[in-house]
């Protein structure tokens, strides 16, 4: 029975060795699901070029208005530098927490035209150009958080980022599957 199953699996992988299209199915989907090519992750592209434009007009010798530029550039990378970690980690509370650091980001980029107007920017009108990508962005953090498999997670024992209905003292469902690790290795 055991050499059946192992002609059977040298079976399926010569077939897939002759067939061209072996690794190349997936290739056009693993490019469409790059987060690159997510509305979020462009609109987070787009505010950081603009806060950058915006903070290359700081005078280079006013240090607390270059203090606050080095700040508004870390957090509009966050808008995009996350969204691509949340994609790469896929598990729910993975992607909650860079939800949630992303959001953080987000509002506190939001409010630094206040800070820029303290200290005596003097192109603070610009920064409106941000707040309305910001909006922008919003609107598709919303919808990219929504598309967020609710079932592809591991229980986080901290409470914060479990999907709904699951909380932090649950039961982990996987432990109800056998497994001996001294049989793993067989």
């Amino acid at each position: 029975m055991k050499c059946l199953g192992i002609y059977l699996r040298i079976s399926v992988l010569e077939s897939n060795c002759n067939n061209d299209t072996m690794f190349d199915n997936n290739d056009d989907d693993l490019e469409d699901k790059a987060p690159e090519n997510l509305p979020i992750y462009k609109k987070g592209q787009e505010i950081y070029k603009v806060v950058k434009e915006i903070g290359d007009l700081i005078p280079e010798e006013n240090e607390i208005l270059q203090d606050i530029k080095m700040q508004m550039l870390s957090d509009a990378a966050m808008l995009s530098v996350k969204v691509a970690g949340a994609e790469g980690g896929d598990l729910y509370d993975i992607r909650m927490q860079n939800a949630a650091i992303i959001r953080k980001a987000a509002r506190d980029l939001m409010v630094q035209n206040h800070s820029l107007e303290e200290f005596g920017f003097e192109y603070v009108e610009y920064f409106q150009i941000v707040r309305k990508l910001i909006e922008e962005y919003r609107l598709l953090f919303i919808d990219w958080v929504e598309s967020f498999d609710k079932w592809n997670y591991i229980i986080d024992r901290w409470g914060l980022f479990n999907p709904p209905g699951v909380g932090p003292h649950d039961k982990d469902p996987d432990d109800d599957i056998p497994f001996n690790p001294d049989q793993f290795f067989e």
